[in-house]
């Protein structure tokens, strides 16, 4: 069975057992109704998905593969802050009249920088070093810039990733590793979305750099259900469990810029059915 299905029961299996809950306090958001959106949560959850056994897509229920690739690609590879640059509807509630979510995310990601006698943005130096230095401890991007969160129509939430290399016995490829940094995280509708957006990029940039994707590892700060999520996340892991499915990746992809959401697939994905009509809280 899936691993990654392992996984997600247990986290909310454990919240739900063991959390804490925010009912009766101060919080931002809201339900559509004006109700406040109250939260059962853990602090500091620690997921590790070993990329080298399998794809970690939840079987429980499908994720929309190439929906969430479109969305880490317009963050990574377009660098880009506007909605109209984007296929899906998932940042509409966040856009200005323009399209634009302010300073966030691709934003961030195109400001370039001194690097190496030139400049760079964090996309191209993670790349340059991976190829070039592949054991620094020092690769990684960040997105929460202090200076700029006023000009964010919502703060990062997955907010910056640590690449580490390794080498592996028998094998002639060196291993591509990396943790990413979440400050909060509604389970129920984005964590699989998450981690498997950032599973791919894993593999892109591994491709790219003549390495193999490893290990990516989860960190969530505050890893919630909301209060009117939780019959449906009961009802979710409660669901059969199937074997994970197949990644496949375009081997002809050797620049990263060159990837679209159609270089990539899971075939053999067996889920149960989607949840439809999920109330989020904004």
């Amino acid at each position: 069975m899936s691993r990654a299905d392992e996984i997600f029961v247990a986290m909310c299996r454990d919240i739900l057992d063991n959390g804490v809950s925010t009912e009766g306090e101060k919080v931002r958001p809201k339900w559509e109704d004006g109700t406040s959106a109250y939260t059962i949560k853990k602090f500091g959850v620690v997921n590790r998905y070993d990329l080298t056994k399998e794809f970690p897509a939840l079987t429980l229920r499908r994720t929309a593969i190439k929906s969430c690739t479109n969305e880490m690609l317009w963050i990574w590879q377009k660098k880009s802050n506007n909605i109209h640059d984007l296929k899906s509807s998932i940042w509409d509630e966040w856009a200005d009249e323009n399209g634009s979510i302010g300073k966030a995310y691709g934003y961030q990601m195109g400001v370039k920088h001194r690097y190496k006698e030139g400049m760079m943005d964090q996309v191209d130096r993670v790349i340059y070093d991976l190829k070039n230095n592949p054991f620094s401890r020092r690769i990684m991007t960040n997105l929460y810039v202090h200076q700029d969160l006023y000009e964010m129509n919502l703060y990062p939430c997955a907010y910056s990733m640590t690449f580490n290399v390794t080498t592996r016995p028998g094998s002639e490829k060196l291993v591509l590793n990396a943790i990413l940094n979440q400050r909060s995280q509604d389970i129920l509708t984005a964590n699989n979305w998450n981690v498997c957006q950032y599973a791919v990029l894993m593999h892109m940039l591994a491709q790219v750099c003549g390495m193999e994707a490893g290990e990516l590892v989860h960190v969530i700060a505050d890893a919630h259900i909301y209060d009117r999520h939780i019959p449906l996340v009961e009802e979710l892991i409660s669901r059969e469990q199937h074997p994970a499915p197949t990644f496949w990746i375009n081997p002809e992809i050797k620049d990263f810029y060159e990837f679209t959401e159609d270089d990539i697939r899971l075939d053999n994905y067996v889920t149960g059915p989607q949840i439809k009509n999920i109330p989020v809280a904004v």
